[in-house]
């Protein structure tokens, strides 16, 4: 990464679900390896190697004027769930997305950053307790978001 990286307010662009466009795919970025698509067949946990190539800190991803743009997703679960994995620690990621599911329906990629959950600053948390948070709250999950912008 460039010693800029994080998001200036003009950036942020919101997303909210509605249709079943399911045709959505993962994105790839210099900082992330082509990410993995779940398909009907695949386990979830099927791939544990991150798909990150290095890890960015909380700072960098809060300093204004880098190269990341903030996104607001509202994932509506359907009745298996909301279609991403996150893992990762301080800051969590998402590692996997199902193209069928809800959160790649409004465009979640692999690779993102997860900033808050249900408004929520996660960006210090590790990936069991963001994952708890998206569990054991409301079916609908309003999520922000870092992806570079260049993606």
């Amino acid at each position: 990464m460039g010693p800029r990286t994080a998001v200036t307010p003009s950036k942020e662009r919101k997303m909210v679900s509605g249709g079943q466009d399911n045709s959505l795919s993962s994105g790839n970025s210099g900082y992330c390896n082509r990410g993995p698509m779940l398909t009907p067949t695949s386990p979830v946990l099927s791939n544990p190697k991150s798909v990150l190539k290095r890890q960015v800190s909380p700072e960098e991803l809060r300093r204004p004027g880098g190269s990341y743009i903030k996104r607001t997703f509202t994932i509506v679960g359907d009745a298996v769930g909301w279609g991403f994995v996150v893992r990762g620690s301080r800051p969590c990621h998402i590692q996997a997305v199902d193209p069928s599911g809800p959160a790649a329906a409004v465009g979640v990629k692999v690779c993102q950053f997860v900033v808050s959950v249900n408004g929520l600053d996660v960006l210090s948390l590790d990936y069991k307790t963001v994952s708890n948070l998206i569990l054991t709250g409301s079916r609908t999950v309003v999520m922000e978001v870092m992806e570079e912008s260049d993606c």
